[in-house]
């Protein structure tokens, strides 16, 4: 048995012409949807299709938050209202110097700088990628406006939740207030490992420091200039500093 199958349409529906072949005869069957009937199908075919990717996104949010906590379902469906899928082109800004920063990102696909502009130059001092979050905290947390900007130097996809409805988890939930404490821990340890970089050690020391340690990322995908700029020192200087040492 062979089948095809014509569609044409009018105002009022869609017509799907069903032209069924059989051995001994070739019935003609006409089927006929409302308009309206086929944009539903269509519609919870592609919603079903979203849910199921923001299910998987979520999926590797709640794994990262349960690196620092227990979280069982009850606890985790506390902040599944709140979360939203947000995209961001190269070089769009998450949160920006002079803006007042409400929301908390996750980020799923990418990479962004974290930087403070002073006299007109960029001083960029964190990059964030995969499964790191990201936000101006000072400013999420004070509500007053931001210091710093976070630009993606790549296409990016986050999840996005605001600051407020984790701040409230926070107050109300004991399992969400531990989270909310290992997290500023983790911020104070980065914050001063990131100081004694730039206090004790030599540039040169610091771009080792990026080769061996656990910072691969930041040599193997953020462009040159950025990570000269994320050292403190000018490319030309990072360039000589790479020569030197390919040479010893």
């Amino acid at each position: 048995m062979r089948a095809r199958a014509n569609i044409r349409k009018n105002d009022q529906c869609i017509v799907i012409h069903n032209a069924i072949h059989l051995q001994a005869s070739k019935p003609r069957i006409f089927l006929s949807f409302p308009k309206h009937r086929i944009y539903q199908f269509l519609f919870f075919d592609i919603r079903s299709m979203e849910d199921k990717e923001n299910s998987f996104a979520y999926s590797l949010l709640r794994k990262q938050i349960e690196n620092f906590i227990a979280l069982n379902d009850a606890d985790w469906n506390q902040l599944v209202p709140h979360l939203k899928i947000r995209k961001l082109k190269k070089h769009e800004l998450f949160a920006e110097v002079g803006l007042v920063a409400n929301e908390v990102g996750f980020v799923l696909q990418g990479m962004l700088r974290h930087y403070y502009i002073k006299d007109g130059d960029e001083k960029t001092t964190y990059f964030y990628f995969e499964n790191h979050f990201v936000t101006s905290y000072i400013s999420c947390i004070t509500q007053q406006a931001s210091l710093l900007s976070i630009e993606a130097l790549s296409d990016c996809e986050l999840i996005v939740f605001p600051y407020q409805a984790m701040k409230q988890l926070f107050e109300k939930n004991m399992t969400w207030q531990t989270f909310g404490r290992r997290i500023a821990e983790y911020l104070a340890i980065g914050l001063e490992d990131r100081m004694v970089g730039l206090l004790m050690l030599s540039a040169e020391e610091r771009y080792l420091e990026l080769i061996k340690g656990n910072k691969k990322k930041i040599i193997e995908r953020i462009p040159q200039h950025y990570i000269a700029n994320y050292l403190g020192i000018t490319p030309v200087s990072m360039s000589r500093i790479r020569n030197r040492l390919v040479k010893k």
